[in-house]
């Protein structure tokens, strides 16, 4: 059997990834920085609550974490159709991971920076958004575009409840066709160009920020 004739099959499975994984991105960085900020600026109680999220979502296994949202929470009258499940289970997994490279950069900020904005009398709004996370955006990202490419990996899980990504589609095929090699390496070189060009788009998201586009850099106004 001519398996090529499959590639419109995988086509539509790697489009269903992508989209997953960017929407699964977008809402888990918004996770990653509401939570990040609030391990350091938000006080004993709700640093503690989001301390409890970030430990949540990082010492548990996302496989489980996909379950238990799909097949768990309908017990308690809660149901997302499949692809919204996937979405926000590896939204969650990247705001838990996001978090703590957020803390991390706001907490590599010089406290002499700290100091002089409290000298100038800086709220504390002001010092976050004025001098701590213009300087912060920049530290994380690196480690953010690590983080893309790893949900890009991870989103291969979604296909265990029965949504149509690429990896699903490539097991569908493989059990019509019966040829492993063909198929899984077709679909090995579908994620690895994904993920090139995903590590492309952090780039230029990386170059934007430190030329100090997205936000202003200290004592600018």
């Amino acid at each position: 059997m001519d398996w090529t004739a499959y590639l419109p099959m995988l086509w539509k499975g790697a489009v269903v990834t992508m989209t997953i994984t960017l929407a699964a991105i977008a809402v888990g960085a918004a996770l990653a920085f509401f939570f990040g900020i609030l391990r350091v600026e938000g006080g004993a109680i709700l640093s503690t609550i989001a301390l409890c999220y970030t430990e949540v979502f990082r010492g548990t296994s996302l496989f489980v974490q996909l379950f238990w949202f799909y097949y768990a929470l309908p017990l308690v009258g809660i149901s997302f159709d499949p692809i919204t499940t996937g979405i926000l289970v590896l939204a969650a997994h990247v705001g838990g991971y996001g978090a703590e490279i957020v803390r991390g950069a706001l907490s590599s900020v010089s406290p002499q920076q700290l100091e002089a904005a409290r000298a100038l009398n800086f709220s504390r709004y002001q010092t976050l958004f004025r001098i701590s996370l213009p300087q912060a955006v920049v530290e994380m990202m690196p480690a953010f575009g690590n983080l893309a490419i790893e949900t890009l990996k991870l989103s291969s899980l979604v296909s265990l409840i029965s949504i149509a990504d690429l990896t699903f589609s490539a097991q569908s095929i493989r059990n019509l066709t019966l040829d492993s090699t063909s198929i899984y390496s077709v679909t090995l070189v579908c994620y690895f160009t994904m993920s090139l060009v995903l590590m492309m788009a952090m780039k230029v998201v990386e170059r934007f920020v430190r030329r100090g586009d997205v936000m202003p850099r200290p004592g600018q106004s």
